[in-house]
């Protein structure tokens, strides 16, 4: 290994280090709340992707810092040498890439893909059925028997499917803090499911809400409502509340 190559590679740990200790030991890489078991499975194979990708940049910064800086031209600007392929470092890189690819594809690719699936294939305990329309999402609880427009509440710790749709162009069904996302496609229904794991609201964290993620006209940055995550007590008493208001008011 000559001195060019050796300075190389130790700019190329030294910027992989720093990199990794802002990812991994600073609050400068912050994730929003995760509030779901899916939450968990994603920020999990966000979080390795991210270290398993600085170095990558770290390297290629590496080598044009120091050709830039250490081959920079001094004198007349005539054509310098030609450049001849080095084997070894073609081999290298492309071997190198390509194991790499290949890992990721494999994990947390499949196996993160298989988990979220895993929780998918558990017994249900709450179905809501959530529809989209411009600019507004109306969702429904069919076993409860009851419907909501200003919000979606959902009891804490137990596992629901979402059954999406929509009445009139292509939405999405986004819950960040549930790291859950559906296109609602018009005539047609898709499932995604999700467990919530931690109370809370949207006043208290804005990425509490079920936000449309697919350009669908002119107001379409309004089309989102709050979402809530109450205990099972709290659930049952938000039913009852709007079984009786619906009993006065029968929405259509």
């Amino acid at each position: 290994m000559n001195r060019h190559t050796a300075t190389v590679f130790f700019l190329w740990f030294a910027l992989t280090a720093v990199g990794e200790f802002v990812i991994l030991g600073t609050d400068l890489f912050r994730y929003p709340v995760a509030a779901a078991e899916e939450a968990t499975v994603v920020d999990e194979a966000f979080l390795f992707l991210t270290v398993l990708a600085v170095p990558v940049p770290a390297f290629v910064l590496s080598v044009l810092a120091y050709s830039v800086l250490r081959f920079r031209s001094r004198g007349p600007e005539q054509d310098g040498p030609p450049v001849h392929i080095n084997r070894s470092w073609t081999v290298f890189w492309l071997s190198w890439t390509t194991g790499l690819t290949l890992f990721v594809i494999i994990f947390p690719g499949i196996t993160g893909l298989l988990e979220i699936r895993h929780h998918g294939a558990g017994p249900v305990d709450l179905v809501v059925q959530a529809e989209g329309s411009r600019w507004v999402w109306k969702m429904t609880y069919p076993k409860e028997g009851v419907t909501s427009r200003e919000e979606l509440v959902l009891p804490v710790g137990k596992h629901v499917r979402f059954d999406v749709t929509a009445t009139d162009v292509l939405h999405s069904f986004w819950v960040p803090a549930f790291r859950v996302k559906i296109d609602a496609v018009p005539g047609m229904v898709t499932t995604v499911h999700a467990t919530p794991t931690k109370t809370g609201s949207f006043l208290e964290e804005p990425q509490f809400r079920l936000q449309c993620a697919e350009l669908c006209g002119l107001a379409h940055n309004i089309m989102r409502v709050p979402v809530r995550v109450v205990s099972e007590e709290e659930f049952a008493a938000w039913v009852a509340a709007q079984r009786a208001r619906q009993a006065r008011s029968p929405q259509t």
